[in-house]
């Protein structure tokens, strides 16, 4: 894919720019304020996917992406991940804006910091480019889901459906969403893969070289290497970083994204505290309610 194009981030407030040129990335050192700064008129996005993928941190990365299409000095997107994933839906919702912007002929390149696991892999999967770390955890490529709760005795029901499932319903669902999420790998990564449909199907989480090994992630790089390549494909030669400053963490709060150590909410990541919705999950690792483990489901 060689994605030329230009758009991008309309909002010049709280945006900070770093002026580079294509060869000297990585020597940045202080970061300006874009009002005040008349660097190159040419930019690359920086937009960051780094907690739980739920429908609200969703609404704000859309948001995020689609001022990158229309911002005419924006020519390339870098996604900088660092998320063990989330809702199938939101996962699914981000990952149709990243298409979008790939769609829109703006280069898309993805930089993984910790981890891009789950609905968070799913969501960066249109990039051209997948960087990882060494250390990176990469993959998890499946989905989790609760087991439909029991009838209440003593519940009165408006139709025989309503709020009724079978264990055979709920594997259908889920096997249904395992299969988009497998089919949507090897669509966009098929022919770099060198593990079968089965083996991605399993969801394993791959280290970084690992995941280059296998074809799951295509460079072992730093986000400055994301930069540069994203840079390379808009045909810049001098440009300016533009990255959005993060937004307060709310009702989220991330403890770690290790398999060990789980991801913490204060808040329900489907939008339903103490309703057994069985909304899947595209999460890898465990889920908390504060001090509460709750098992629903991990992709």
């Amino acid at each position: 894919m060689d994605n030329r194009g230009s758009s991008a981030i309309g909002g010049r407030t709280g945006y900070v720019l770093v002026v580079v040129a294509a060869v000297l990335v990585s020597a940045v050192l202080v970061p300006v304020v874009w009002e005040e700064t008349s660097g190159p008129d040419d930019a690359v996005a920086v937009v960051s996917i780094d907690r739980t993928i739920t429908s609200s941190t969703v609404d704000a990365l859309e948001e995020d992406l689609r001022e990158a299409r229309q911002n005419e000095t924006v020519k390339a997107v870098v996604l900088k991940v660092d998320s063990p994933g989330g809702s199938a839906a939101a996962s699914e919702r981000l990952y149709l804006a990243v298409q979008r912007t790939v769609e829109a002929d703006i280069p898309v390149v993805a930089s993984v910091q910790a981890t891009g696991a789950s609905g968070a892999y799913y969501a960066m999967l249109p990039a051209e480019r997948i960087y990882t770390m060494p250390s990176s955890m990469v993959g998890s490529v499946g989905v989790r889901a609760t087991k439909p709760a029991p009838p209440y005795g003593n519940e009165i029901r408006t139709g025989p459906d309503k709020a009724s499932g079978t264990m055979e319903q709920r594997r259908e669902q889920v096997e249904t969403l395992r299969r988009m999420f497998v089919g949507s790998v090897m669509k966009h990564r098929g022919d770099d893969l060198n593990i079968s449909r089965e083996e991605v199907s399993h969801a394993k989480v791959y280290v970084g070289p690992n995941a280059v090994e296998n074809g799951m992630a295509d460079r072992i790089g730093t986000q400055s290497d994301a930069i540069e390549y994203a840079a390379d494909q808009a045909g810049l030669d001098s440009y300016a970083v533009v990255e959005k400053e993060p937004p307060t963490l709310g009702g989220i709060i991330l403890l770690g994204t290790d398999s060990g150590q789980p991801v913490v909410v204060k808040k329900s990541p489907v939008g339903y505290d103490g309703v057994d919705a069985g909304t899947p999950l595209m999460v890898y690792g465990e889920v908390q309610y504060q001090d509460e483990v709750i098992t629903n489901g991990s992709a």
